[in-house]
């Protein structure tokens, strides 16, 4: 029995209270999407979880409430995906982050089928490479001035993980349901 109270799960559309907390919480969280208001949450939810969608999302939870989002878009046509994650205030610094990020890469590059994933993320966030790092993904290199924020361009370190690239030592974090295959049974 796990006494862990950190778990992933699909996320829900019962989960847009919470995401709209997070965002309200952090201005930058702006930079993953406009969330103001409950109606923007659900939205934002539907995207990730509507039939057909391109997006296997999955939720971290404490105790089933949502406390970060790990999803992996995917390219279907190139077996690839484009590997995104965020974490509340309150849960970041246990290591759940990385944590999470390895169990669903890990997931993504054998039940899921996918090939290659990858990420992108702020030089000025170096939290966030070394999530990726930990997560088993290797950088490839240097988006010079991509992004504009308030004012000022910043560049953007790029991560890949293939499928034969060695797993990193991690402890999974338990997925709710086990290692499933998507719901329209592509993987």
């Amino acid at each position: 029995m796990n006494d862990e109270p950190v778990a992933l799960r699909r996320l829900r559309r019962n989960d847009a209270p919470a995401v709209l907390a997070a965002f309200l919480s952090n201005a930058d969280m702006a930079r993953q999407c406009d969330v103001k208001a409950m109606v923007d949450a659900e939205r934002y939810v539907d995207r990730l979880i509507e039939a057909g969608s391109p997006h296997e999302a999955w939720a971290v939870v404490e105790d089933d409430s949502l406390v970060g989002v790990v999803c992996v878009s995917v390219d279907h046509a190139n077996r690839n995906g484009w590997f995104w994650y965020w974490m509340t205030d309150a849960a970041r610094g246990r290591g759940w982050t990385a944590r999470a990020a390895a169990t669903v890469a890990d997931w993504a590059l054998s039940a899921r089928g996918l090939e290659r994933l990858e990420l992108g993320h702020r030089v000025n966030n170096p939290a966030s490479g070394a999530v990726a790092r930990r997560a088993g993904f290797i950088k490839e290199g240097t988006e010079r001035a991509k992004f504009l924020v308030d004012g000022h361009r910043v560049d953007v370190d790029t991560y890949g993980r293939l499928q034969s690239d060695p797993a990193p030592a991690h402890t999974d974090i338990p997925m709710i349901g086990g290692h499933i295959a998507p719901a329209d049974g592509r993987g």
